[in-house]
């Protein structure tokens, strides 16, 4: 049970800091990682509302077709505590790099694989069903590469400066949703939506295969952590880190989960409920919709190194408190600016993830905070991705039911009760464990 790997475990002795990995390459390394990862996640979340309701569902009517596209968007949240489980078990116990590579990999093939999938005119029913078994497997490498990648750069970090470290990985997201927002409208400056639908959709997913080997690259240059590395030495892994996790750390995962959740709500209302919101009920056209969502994803990314500091300054608790309230008043102005026309979505897509910036700097700190080295991957991988299944996982599919059937204030209604939920969890919290 305590057998250390050989490539793992190197002595403390004077030849141990050239195993030290420097911090470019560190959060380089956590950067580009979730970067890829988030771009093959937002390119389906993309193609799930432009793209999918037409070739894979397209005997039903246009918001049956859409919320059938939005339940195979929602597969992937399920999928993803199985990889948390999975990987997090081979995380804690063989080591993160290991891992790391493993999870890029698992996310990367079944990316480029839907990029290769006949339509339903095709093959019919078949491929309804093979999208959801690559989303599936989207969701399934995801699970497994979030927790590596926050750890790779926390358990790197040195004293003071642990929630800058941890925004790096974080800065994945809205990367990846800029290149994948980009990648659509770049495509539809040299075709027709029609030339998009038929085959044009495919080449983001092909593309892929290209980030995948930048980030294998950048992944086998760095070692493993020196915070893993002391714990084999220590001979301090668990046999099964996640039963660890459920017999010993049950609260820290119920509330890191609740914690999580207004993050999730918050990002998936603004992307990919918003996108369809555009394009299927105020007939924005394609092109307008993604910029959008492009100059969204910037503001996005502004904000999270800029709460990183403060973050680390004011202090994470008190950081997510303000933030989180902040949040729950913004969601009485989701009505008001998504009546305002195309410059009202612009207002609301900007503050939304202005706000997610915020939120998503510290939230990887936070729920790695609570958990030990030895069952560390696991915990936070678990954490994140329950929340991904409460906060995200049926998101877009809840806003377009409450907007069709009770009106737009409804999905304001939400976001605000998920920022109560939250802020409540926050409050329950002690100091160590956010």
């Amino acid at each position: 049970m305590t057998n250390a790997m050989p490539d793992v475990s190197p002595s403390l002795g004077p030849s141990a800091p050239a195993a030290v990995n420097s911090p470019a390459r560190v959060l380089t390394a956590s950067l580009v990682g979730t970067t890829i990862e988030f771009f093959d996640f937002y390119v389906y979340a993309t193609a799930a509302v432009l793209i999918f309701p037409a070739l894979f569902f397209p005997n039903s009517d246009p918001m049956t077709a859409l919320l059938a596209s939005f339940a195979t968007f929602s597969i992937a949240f399920f999928a993803r505590p199985m990889g948390a489980v999975v990987f997090g078990h081979f995380g804690d116990r063989v080591g993160r790099k290991v891992t790391l590579v493993a999870a890029l990999l698992t996310m990367g093939i079944s990316t480029v694989v839907i990029g290769l999938l006949p339509s339903y005119s095709q093959i019919g029913v078949m491929a309804p069903l093979l999208l959801a078994l690559c989303r599936f497997g989207q969701g399934f490498g995801l699970g497994g590469e979030w927790g590596g990648a926050v750890l790779l750069a926390t358990e790197n970090a040195p004293e003071g400066k642990r929630n800058w470290y941890a925004m790096f990985p974080q800065l994945g997201a809205p990367v990846g949703l800029f290149l994948s927002s980009g990648l659509f409208w770049l495509l539809l400056q040299f075709m027709s939506k029609d030339a998009l639908i038929s085959w044009g959709w495919r080449v983001p997913f092909l593309a892929s295969s290209i980030l995948i080997v930048i980030g294998l690259w950048v992944r086998f240059s760095i070692s493993e952590t020196p915070a893993f590395k002391k714990a084999l030495e220590a001979q301090e892994r668990v046999a099964v880190p996640v039963a660890e996790i459920f017999s010993r750390y049950k609260r820290s995962l119920f509330l890191g989960t609740f914690v999580a959740l207004v993050t999730f709500v918050l990002f998936y209302i603004s992307t990919a409920w918003l996108l369809s919101y555009n394009v299927k009920v105020l007939k924005m056209p394609f092109l307008d919709a993604l910029e959008i969502q492009i100059v969204s994803a910037v503001v996005f990314g502004i904000f999270i190194p800029i709460t990183g500091k403060i973050g680390d300054r004011v202090g994470r608790r008190l950081s997510l408190i303000i933030i989180t309230a902040a949040i729950a008043l913004f969601s009485f102005l989701l009505p008001h600016l998504l009546s305002g026309g195309e410059i009202g979505v612009a207002i609301f897509a900007s503050g939304a993830m202005a706000l997610m910036g915020m939120t998503y700097a510290l939230i990887g700190a936070a729920l790695a905070a609570p958990f030990p080295t030895n069952v560390r991957y696991t915990g936070a991988s678990l954490t994140f991705n329950f929340a991904g299944i409460v906060g995200a996982s049926l998101a877009p599919y809840i806003a377009t039911w409450l907007q069709t059937n009770y009106g737009i204030a409804y999905v304001g209604f939400y976001l605000g009760l998920a920022a109560v939920i939250t802020l409540v969890c926050i409050l329950a919290s002690g100091k160590e464990e956010v």
